[in-house]
């Protein structure tokens, strides 16, 4: 039966009506944007009070947190990286709420602790966001995040005793963390004080980013500031510190779109050292293409740039030349792949990762002429991790898929001929890869085009209509969703006789920004339709019915879900939004937000307003009292330290939902929102709590879908 979420709705609706070019528009729950108001905090717990207990009586509940539990408890490995003359990797022996950081004198040498952030708060929630080990391996710099928060505080310490310096850096998000090689100092990202509290639950906008320089031993309140755009208050820049240690390179965006300016220093320039603004050269001073530094040889610098290329190729700029006649392509555009990560190694090499439909393919290429050296040998699947340096001979790659958890490979280009070994492979015991079948099919989105899609199931699955299906996309910023180890996935297709499907939508980046651009701006529809399409394709193919799909999605993929079902209410069975952007019409009035509006526009320009309001999942639900089609189960995610995409998204959108789908005699399934605290957007989330969330989301599919455990 339908819980009787409305009433909590109704605590209270307030008359506020804002004009967009003539357009009236009530926001009667814009009360939930203040999180410390005690009407929110109310809303908050009394929803809490009905999903909490529903979600921990669900009939499966016990089985799957138990078996996520047991199958997650397995080690887990980083590629190693060199720095001095020794290795570092990161490790997590199964069930530690924080991957440690470890060190060891060589490959087969003894490996102890170096850094370990399971010490610095009982519940895990103190995470590591970033670290960095100086040239030489001095000191370490590393940024601490509390309670899921963007926010950053930066410590450091000695690399060779560990003792750990007073120095402390905060006001830090979004940020470089980049060495001088003389190890003197970083350079790092802070913004100016605000009013009012900064810990991750407040919705104050971010601007006016500064870039400065810390030297090591001095206070905070002395470092240099040594870049700053008072008429740019949304730009961000970042220093990444040349291979040879003379240039510091400068690259500045705005927004979200994947273009920058580019500035750059020669440090060999400075004869007292950095002492306050540099003098910056700009070699690229307009948004117009991306360029990404890769290395350079001397005064020639090597780019990734997607300069009239949408699937990028790799340039060589000369400083000393630096017309754009002068420009050279290393390794033009590929016809139909992805250039993805570049990376240097053994002085005269390339690492490259091309993306050919979605999956990896790896290469080692000369640095001098751009010519292909040899492929390296790899699955069907994804490069997670590169670890390789200019100046050092050999590198680390870890391969994952859908059924594999991580096989990291070593290779030594010393050596006379070097072939990739198997450095380190996980087995997880309880889960065999030969039960389960991972397919790419490609389907037609509404225009004809033709969208791919992954599929994970047991082998040998009879297509008879009957299986439920966990449908997940993104489709954003470019971001493409390629293959990937997930255990709870993994637990839905043995436990609960489901179907995995990744549909890889227009918005991401899977085939480059041409893909990209199709999924934003006035095209942000193609990413609804293309979701939709998969759903239907799923049921044309007799995989399944629409009474047994379920849809997720995170963050802009919140958005993704929670647009559909108001679209296609009946095409799904339940629907989990996590930490969504819900408001399209005020999303870039907080935290982060103003970022995002080259992916989405903005609601301030009279052409924008218009794309936006036909799908902003907020403005798009049906007012009470409502008569139309059942909405399918829905479980909202968000939590209290959500400062990218803070919580009054999901609050709104809960109350609307509740107060006008809730309102229906026909609505039988839940319309739940799931409130956490002490966590936020999703990076450094404790392992417990990751746990716990996913077997509460896959409990509520299997319970609003009607689906038993099997052993």
């Amino acid at each position: 039966t339908a819980l009787s979420t409305s009433n909590l709705s109704l605590l209270f609706l307030i008359l506020k009506v804002d004009d967009y070019h003539g357009v009236k528009i009530y926001d009667p729950y814009a009360w939930l944007e203040d999180p410390d108001s005690d009407e929110t905090k109310a809303f908050v717990e009394e929803q809490n009070k009905l999903t909490m207990p529903f979600l921990e009586q669900c009939a499966v509940r016990p089985q799957f947190h138990q078996r996520l539990t047991e199958l997650y408890d397995y080690p887990k490995y980083s590629c190693p990286y060199k720095r001095g003359n020794r290795y570092f990797y990161f490790h997590n022996q199964g069930l530690q709420n924080q991957d440690a950081l470890y060190v060891q004198d060589s490959l087969d040498g003894l490996a102890t602790v170096f850094f370990d952030p399971n010490t610095l708060s009982e519940d895990g929630t103190v995470a590591l966001k970033m670290g960095r080990l100086s040239e030489e391996c001095e000191y370490f710099a590393y940024g601490l995040s509390s309670s899921g928060s963007d926010w950053v505080t930066v410590h450091f310490l000695k690399a060779d005793d560990l003792m750990k310096l007073p120095d402390v850096l905060d006001r830090v998000k979004f940020s470089c963390l980049a060495w001088t090689h003389d190890a003197r100092g970083v350079f790092y990202n802070c913004y100016p004080r605000q009013d009012g509290k900064a810990d991750g639950t407040e919705t104050t906008s971010n601007l006016n980013q500064k870039l400065y320089y810390h030297v090591i031993g001095t206070n905070q309140s002395e470092d240099i500031l040594v870049a700053e755009f008072p008429d740019n208050p949304k730009w961000h820049s970042g220093v990444t510190v040349s291979d040879d240690g003379r240039y510091a390179v400068l690259d500045i965006t705005e927004g979200c779109e994947p273009v920058n300016q580019l500035w750059y220093c020669d440090l060999q320039k400075l004869p007292n050292g950095i002492t306050g603004l540099l003098p910056w050269v700009k070699l690229v001073a307009n948004f117009e293409a991306q360029y990404s530094y890769i290395t350079n040889e001397g005064s020639v610098f090597t780019f990734r740039t997607n300069l009239d290329t949408p699937r990028y190729c790799l340039i060589n700029i000369d400083l000393e030349k630096p017309d754009k006649d002068h420009w050279r392509t290393l390794l033009p555009q590929h016809d139909k792949d992805v250039l993805g990560s570049v990376a240097c190694v053994n002085q005269h090499h390339l690492v490259v990762n091309y993306v050919h439909d979605v999956k990896d393919i790896l290469q080692l290429y000369e640095l001098s002429t751009g010519g292909l050296v040899r492929d390296l040998p790899l699955d069907v699947g994804t490069v997670v991790g590169l670890s390789c340096k200019k100046k050092h001979s050999d590198f680390f790659y870890k391969f994952t898929s859908f059924t594999t958890p991580g096989v990291i490979y070593h290779c030594d280009l010393s050596k006379v001929s070097p072939e990739p070994t198997v450095f380190r492979q996980v087995e997880v015991k309880g889960i065999q890869q030969e039960d389960y079948e991972t397919n790419q099919v490609f389907y037609p989105s509404k225009d004809g085009t033709k969208i791919p899609m992954f599929l994970v199931h047991a082998r040998g699955l009879k297509k008879d209509g009957s299986h439920p299906v966990f449908l997940y996309g993104y489709g954003g910023f470019e971001n493409s969703i390629q293959p990937y180890y997930n255990v709870p996935y993994l637990l839905f297709v043995r436990h609960l006789g489901g179907i995995l499907a990744v549909a890889n939508i227009r918005g991401g980046g899977e085939y480059g920004q041409t893909w990209h651009k199709g999924g934003t701006l006035g095209n942000k529809m193609n990413c609804f339709d293309d979701f939709q399409c998969a759903a239907e394709y799923l049921i044309q193919e007799n995989y399944t019915t629409a009474s047994r799909i379920a849809i997720n999605g995170a963050s802009n993929g919140g958005l993704l879900v929670a647009a559909c079902v108001n679209q296609r209410p009946d095409l799904f069975g339940c629907a989990v939004a996590e930490v969504g952007v819900m408001d399209m019409l005020k999303f870039h009035k907080f935290t982060i937000g103003h970022a995002w509006t080259t992916d989405y526009g903005c609601a301030d320009h009279p052409e924008q307003f218009k794309w936006l309001i036909k799908y902003s999942p907020l403005h798009n639900l049906p007012p009470s009292p409502y008569a139309g089609a059942a909405y399918p189960a829905v479980l909202l995610l968000t939590a209290d330290h959500d400062d990218r995409v803070v919580p009054l998204h999901t609050l709104k959108y809960c109350a609307t939902l509740q107060h006008g789908v809730g309102s229906s005699p026909g609505q039988r399934q839940p319309l739940m929102v799931r409130v956490d605290t002490r966590s936020g957007h999703g990076a450094g989330k404790p392992t417990a709590k990751a746990i716990l969330e996913d077997t509460h989301i896959f409990s509520f599919i299997a319970q609003t879908l009607g689906l038993s455990w099997r052993e």
